[in-house]
């Protein structure tokens, strides 16, 4: 390990913050931050590569570094903090003292490997990483193929879209394209597009058979689909609402349909 790092005016310090509060920045130097054990060893499983780990002994404690040691290459060069520094570059309360920089993947619409049956979760223009990643958490609790973001608003690495997400975003291939490549795609591989908007013509969800290769399409949390996007889809879809509101969050909307998906293909696991 590198000596104790004290002064949150240390240049690494601040190349850290910058990557953490910037976007640009995290993309010229294709990494970005993953905080907690959990989330690293998550990423670690999904072969993600780790070139850097900051920790705080003082708030990892005696345990977290052997068990961090076990799950990284040899590679990885460890850099300790005080607790003053880690309490600096920590984005969330309670944090267990491990902080990393990760070459996060990027994939495309070509690298998906699909199966026969694909159930897809396809997101316009998203811009909340809390809901990027409460998504990708349901992606991966339902083995959904993809996520898929048309236009997105927010970098998918975002570091709090991977603590939203406690990793999932590693687990589950998450693709950034344009609406036209998308439907494309679809098109090509006969993947049925299912649209969930607010209109006349929408049907509820529990009418319609996502049993065969499959898109469920959620528009963005503040405007729904766009009408480009929601006319090119085959069939529109709509959770019904018994109250005084007529949408729920999108995040919980995607749950709702995905497993429902599930359940209609017979893919729920009796515990």
């Amino acid at each position: 390990m590198s000596d104790l790092i004290t002064s949150p005016q240390n240049p690494r310090i601040k190349a850290l913050l910058r990557l953490q509060q910037k976007s640009s920045e995290r993309r010229q130097q294709g990494l970005t931050i993953v905080e907690g054990l959990r989330e690293l060893t998550v990423a670690r499983q999904a072969g993600v590569v780790v070139p850097t780990v900051f920790i705080c002994p003082e708030l990892a404690g005696a345990a977290q570094p052997s068990t961090l040691a076990a799950a990284l290459d040899k590679s990885t060069e460890w850099v300790t903090v005080s607790k003053a520094v880690f309490e600096r570059v920590a984005y969330r309360e309670g944090s267990d003292g491990v902080l990393a920089l990760v070459r996060p993947p990027h994939h495309t619409l070509a690298d998906i490997h699909l199966p026969s049956n694909p159930l897809l979760l396809v997101l316009e223009a998203v811009e909340k990483p809390g809901n990027l990643g409460a998504i990708l958490r349901t992606a991966d609790a339902a083995q959904a193929t993809a996520v898929i973001v048309c236009d997105p608003r927010t970098d998918l690495y975002n570091p709090n879209a991977i603590r939203s997400s406690i990793g999932c975003i590693f687990t589950v291939p998450t693709i950034a394209t344009s609406r036209p490549e998308l439907l494309a795609w679809c098109q090509k591989y006969g993947i049925r597009t299912y649209a969930a908007a607010l209109t006349d013509a929408a049907l509820p969800y529990t009418t319609r058979d996502f049993r065969g290769p499959t898109a469920l399409v959620m528009g963005t949390e503040a405007d729904g689909l766009t009408p480009e996007l929601r006319e090119a889809c085959d069939e529109t879809i709509i959770i019904p609402m018994r109250g005084a509101i007529d949408s729920l969050n999108v995040s919980t909307a995607t749950a709702i349909l995905t497993f429902e998906a599930v359940r209609q293909r017979g893919e729920m696991v009796s515990l």
